[in-house]
């Protein structure tokens, strides 16, 4: 039987060992906090996370990481993307030989500029093709309540890729494969700079012109800046890109959009935070797709005013004046 550890009690990661615990995967769960472990182990409940939702009882949880990577044939990595390369460090020396890395994350680390698939094969020593890439329009409230929903699994080796897919699979969770490890990682990570843009300017009331507006140029500089770094650019028209940008810059269940709205809304940075109880990964990964873009020479002025709002303490109202008077220009795919 194949065997999954998976690391990181939060929604998503708590979510995602589920669904490979009811997919017939052995998946034990890491956390460092003994009392949530305790109870998704004895009573089969997340109370932080997912209270409420009732987990499989063959789902295992410990605070030991060398137990939970014992025979691990996939190490599922769902720890904020900030903290990666810091907890990664600890693990390394107790993964197996064979396994498969996989991320859940979505963010570019700060300082490095690095996507998290990068992190791992140089924190873990790892070639590429054991390192796997989840992502796609995944908002936990429905799909721990059993609604339909996809997702993407991309690496570069098939069938790791393949064996994944089957590992995750439910009648009600459907996972595609892609070979394009970048493109699927750049979407989901660029997606959450554009949710608080989105959220922004839905919390200030600017209406829906608007939110398509910066959705659909959202979507064209998370394809300039794939184009490059080499992914193709058919996956930006995918459940990876413009699925999971719709569902996250839409939905009110989406972490990134709710922050952004707040901000719209005229509450202050320290504020938003404060009220913020999970990890919206836009903030902080919003200084690292800008300065990405900026490395490689890519134009990104939704993701800069988004940087400013956050980062810099812009007033709303003035950043959106000041991307609606940029010269106007044709609009190509792309551009």
């Amino acid at each position: 039987m194949t065997k999954a550890a998976v690391f990181g009690t939060g929604s998503w990661g708590t979510t995602f060992a589920m669904i490979m615990a009811r997919a017939g995967t052995r998946t034990t769960l890491w956390g460092r906090r003994p009392e949530i472990v305790e109870a998704i182990d004895r009573r089969h409940e997340n109370p932080d996370y997912l209270p409420g939702v009732a987990l499989p009882e063959s789902l295992r949880a410990t605070t030991d990481p060398a137990e939970a990577l014992d025979g691990a044939d996939f190490v599922v990595l769902a720890v904020p993307s900030q903290t990666l390369r810091e907890n990664l460090t600890r693990w390394t020396p107790h993964l197996p030989p064979e396994a498969v890395l996989v991320s859940l994350m979505k963010g570019v680390e700060l300082g490095t500029t690095k996507r998290m698939s990068e992190v791992i094969r140089e924190v873990a020593g790892v070639p590429e093709d054991r390192v796997a890439v989840v992502s796609g329009p995944n908002l936990v409230g429905e799909i721990v309540r059993g609604q339909p929903a996809a997702t993407v699994v991309a690496c570069t080796d098939e069938r790791a890729m393949e064996r994944l897919q089957e590992a995750c699979h439910l009648p009600w969770f459907r996972p595609y494969t892609n070979p394009d490890v970048v493109g699927v990682e750049l979407g989901g990570a660029v997606k959450n700079v554009i949710a608080l843009g989105v959220g922004v300017a839905a919390g200030m009331g600017l209406g829906a012109n608007v939110g398509a507006m910066l959705m659909t140029r959202g979507l064209a500089e998370i394809s300039r800046l794939g184009a490059a770094l080499g992914a193709d650019p058919h996956t930006f028209a995918g459940l990876a890109g413009m699925g999971d940008l719709v569902a996250t810059c839409t939905s009110p269940l989406s972490r990134n959009r709710t922050f952004g709205e707040n901000l719209g809304r005229g509450m202050k940075m320290a504020e938003v935070v404060a009220a913020t109880k999970q990890t919206a990964e836009g903030v902080k990964s919003c200084e690292s797709v800008l300065a990405l873009a900026r490395k490689h020479d890519v134009e990104m002025p939704i993701t800069e005013v988004v940087v400013a709002i956050v980062h810099d303490g812009m007033p709303p109202d003035e950043a959106a004046v000041l991307l609606m008077s940029r010269t106007p220009k044709p609009e190509r795919y792309g551009v």
